[in-house]
């Protein structure tokens, strides 16, 4: 059984591999960010409008992004995939770890953590949902904040994607004007709910109002179908991806946004730390809990950037935590019963000691595939015991509960941050 199992990870993580141009501009990329002599972190948000309808979190955006989320939210729930309410309360979610972190709080996270504003941080991500106005906070903070545009040239990026056909000319035509008694009959159709204001006569059309989202929503209740231009963009974000993907697994540390969501889905984030993990299981990898995190930021709400001493120490805590083996045995337990590349421990880097030696065989690239591995740390082995006999005992959602029981100390540290705050007279911005 456990060879089956090495077949599954020979097939997940050397059978499948990104074409050469790909990875040739990826490593590229990997080498201008490190040109500088110093480390660099990968961060991805996560913030992806399916996800975040699958979940509920339309209450943490404003204006058009929160009736766009709730939109799709209505669309999943019609289609079956979900079997919940439209609307529910976004706070309270955010605060049982199913939304994601925002940017602000990774950046502030990162500073509680040490790293200096000149850290050098590669935003992962074809498209970050909130465009770039969410990620205004993180820049303030850390200057070094890159992407794929600012390490590669168009020229690259456009080798990358070939030749194309010309796509017809833009077809966006102005609605035509409409009379005063029609826009009262739709004042009054409108409902309760308070709809977008229409721009102003004078203000002119936007491009990103002529190919984004926000057009459609003043004007009717049904989203258009994506035109040739937005399906062609589709399709570039897969390579987008890809590049992406090549730098964050080669990255010195990763933060993750938004990982295990529970949704069954396979993520970006979790696909990373499965690969960093398989490749080099003692990679800085961060696995925050998010529901920690929230009970954090509600603490110091009112002082997100000038936080109390005891409040940082606390964040280093958690997060220095998810680094160590607690942070792969809570990994394992969350992973396991959802997707096996996001965690493939020990089944694909280490052998039980019930399993005889095989002869090394080593593939093109060099790296052994087969054979050769040692055998698993006693605490792996416990975390492996212990997942098998939750999925025999309990479901995936009684895996949640199991994770926080074998963390009291973490438990009764958040309970406690309070009270510990509180008495802290000593304060430091920059401690």
């Amino acid at each position: 059984m456990s060879e089956f199992q090495r077949l599954r990870c020979r097939v997940a993580f050397h059978a499948l591999q990104f074409r050469p141009e790909i990875q040739i501009l990826g490593l590229r990329m990997v080498e201008r960010l490190r040109a500088s002599g110093q480390p660099f972190l990968a961060y991805h948000p996560g913030l992806v409008r399916d996800t975040l309808a699958y979940h509920g979190c339309a209450e943490l955006f404003q204006d058009v992004h929160t009736e766009l989320i709730q939109y799709r939210r209505a669309q999943l729930i019609k289609q079956g995939i979900i079997n919940d309410e439209l609307s529910v309360d976004s706070h309270l979610r955010r605060e049982n770890g199913s939304c994601p972190l925002m940017p602000e709080e990774v950046g502030l996270l990162l500073r509680a953590l040490g790293y200096p504003s000149k850290t050098i941080i590669y935003l992962a991500g074809s498209k970050t949902f909130g465009g770039q106005r969410l990620l205004i906070p993180l820049r303030a903070l850390f200057g070094n904040l890159v992407d794929r545009t600012t390490l590669c040239s168009k020229t690259e990026l456009s080798d990358l994607v070939g030749p194309e056909a010309p796509l017809p000319a833009d077809i966006f035509r102005l609605p035509l004007p409409k009379s005063e008694q029609q826009l009262i009959d739709q004042w009054k159709k409108a409902g309760p709910r308070p709809r977008p204001l229409p721009p102003p006569p004078d203000r002119p059309i936007y491009q990103h109002e002529k190919e984004g989202w926000y057009a459609w929503i003043l004007e009717k209740d049904k989203e258009p179908d994506p035109s040739p231009m937005e399906h062609r963009m589709q399709a570039h974000r897969l390579i987008w991806d890809a590049l992406d993907y090549i730098v964050s697994v080669e990255a010195d540390a990763f933060f993750p946004g938004f990982n295990n969501d529970g949704s069954g889905w396979p993520d970006f984030s979790g696909l990373v730390i499965g690969q960093r993990l398989y490749e080099r299981a003692s990679s800085r990898t961060y696995r925050p809990d998010r529901k920690t995190i929230a009970a954090l930021f509600n603490i110091t709400r009112d002082d997100l950037y000038h936080p109390k001493r005891d409040w940082m120490l606390s964040v280093k805590e958690h997060l220095n935590r998810s680094l160590s083996e607690d942070g792969f045995f809570r990994q394992s337990l969350l992973s396991k019963p959802n997707s096996f590349l996001s965690h493939p421990l020990p089944e694909c880097s280490c052998r039980i000691p019930s399993v005889e030696t095989t002869k090394q065989i080593k593939g093109k690239d060099g790296r052994i595939v087969l054979g050769g591995e040692e055998e698993c740390p006693k605490w792996m082995e416990l975390a492996r015991a212990e997942g098998a006999r939750n999925d025999d005992m309990e479901s995936a959602e009684d895996d949640n509960d199991t994770v926080e029981q074998l963390e009291p100390d973490a438990v009764d540290a958040t309970s406690s941050l309070t009270s510990l705050i509180d008495h802290d007279e000593e304060w430091d911005p920059n401690d």
